[in-house]
């Protein structure tokens, strides 16, 4: 692709032009900022256009199907595989939260029986969010991922009960894994006991990361990819409990708004200062490198164009779900709006032809 001048332009050109311009570490956090956040929209806008009912039924099934991608493939990688079974269990939650960025407090109190505390702030539901999120959204990650443990274990015994909850200002989202001394029935697989008080936690009793394989540069790419899952999983799930037209609807005014919203927040993180089309491209460009995509731009006369070869979020995919272009378009609409309002975004060649191509004018 030409640049104007009659030179292609890269990603890496524009290191060269600009040193100084948003480290690695920043584009990593203004990934991981743009799809938590759509996520976080995702949640109030089904919530308040679909209910309590959908909200829960959708995050279960989400929660579910990340249980069944992630849960026990996890366990060799945090040193899980041969630990009693409620306390690998809490001890997955804690050193997997803990690499995606999220708070969360680990309280061993005996090989049969471990605790979990998510603290506030609770990261999936970021500042004022977690006031518009009904308790179904709550119940729905605990039956889709806690309640699922002891199945994926095969061990009938195991269990969660929930003794916290974090949008009834308790003390944020807490709960025991307990090896029971007979076998649970599907419906106790989950329980509750409100008012239960969880363990102090101790930092020095915690387990930790091998050190030696997460690297820096580990943790910052395994904090994006956490985001990214949520949005990948969600949308895979999301037409199923809504319907296509609602899903589409929803997924389009979430990403255009969350785009809008923290569009400062990404370009200061990449870097990236200005209203023109190639400025716009440049922040595109560094979007793309922070997921490790190859991309590139051609800056003409009268638009820009942006390809982008590869796109993370559908990977292993055959096929790629309607609901990943239309929310990653929205994003990008919606990051343009607040850019430049004048300036428009086309889609040219969608991924089902082998790449990502839009034009800025």
């Amino acid at each position: 692709m030409r640049a104007i001048g009659g030179s292609d332009f890269s990603f890496h050109e524009i290191l060269e032009r600009d040193p100084e311009a948003g480290t690695t570490e920043a584009r990593l956090k203004a990934v991981a900022l743009l799809y938590h956040s759509l996520f976080t929209g995702l949640i109030l806008m089904v919530a308040s256009r679909c209910g309590d009912k959908a909200v829960g039924d959708w995050i279960f099934k989400t929660f579910r199907r990340q249980h069944e991608a992630k849960f026990l493939s996890s366990f060799d990688k945090l040193g899980l595989t041969d630990v009693p079974h409620a306390v690998a269990s809490a001890q997955y939650h804690y050193l997997s939260n803990s690499i995606g960025g999220v708070e969360v407090e680990y309280m061993y109190e005996s090989d049969t029986k471990a605790w979990v505390r998510f603290c506030h702030p609770r990261w999936l539901y970021d500042g004022t969010a977690i006031c518009g999120v009904p308790e179904s959204v709550s119940h729905g990650f605990l039956r889709g991922w806690y309640g699922q443990n002891g199945v994926s274990l095969s061990n009938p015994r195991l269990g969660f009960v929930c003794t916290s909850q974090d949008m009834t200002a308790e003390y944020g989202l807490a709960g025991y894994f307990k090896e029971f001394d007979q076998d649970l029935a599907p419906n106790e697989r989950l329980q509750f006991a409100p008012g239960e008080q969880a363990p102090p936690f101790d930092a020095d009793k915690a387990p930790r990361l091998d050190a030696s394989a997460w690297s820096e540069t580990r943790l910052r790419k395994a904090n994006r990819n956490y985001a990214l899952d949520y949005i990948r999983n969600g949308l895979a799930t999301l037409e199923e409990v809504v319907g296509t037209d609602k899903a589409a609807e929803v997924t389009s005014l979430a990403a255009r708004l969350i785009g809008r919203q923290f569009y400062r927040k990404v370009a200061a993180l990449l870097g990236v200062n200005g209203t023109d089309t190639a400025t716009y491209a440049e922040l595109l460009l560094r979007l793309a490198h922070a997921l490790d995509e190859p991309s590139e731009c051609d800056v003409e006369s009268d638009h820009t164009e942006i390809r982008q070869n590869g796109w993370r979020l559908a990977q292993g995919l055959d096929e790629v779900p309607a609901l990943y272009e239309i929310a990653l378009d929205g994003l990008l609409e919606g990051l343009l709006n607040v850019h430049n309002r004048f300036l428009t975004l086309t889609r040219k060649v969608s991924w089902s032809e082998g790449a990502h191509v839009w034009h800025v004018r």
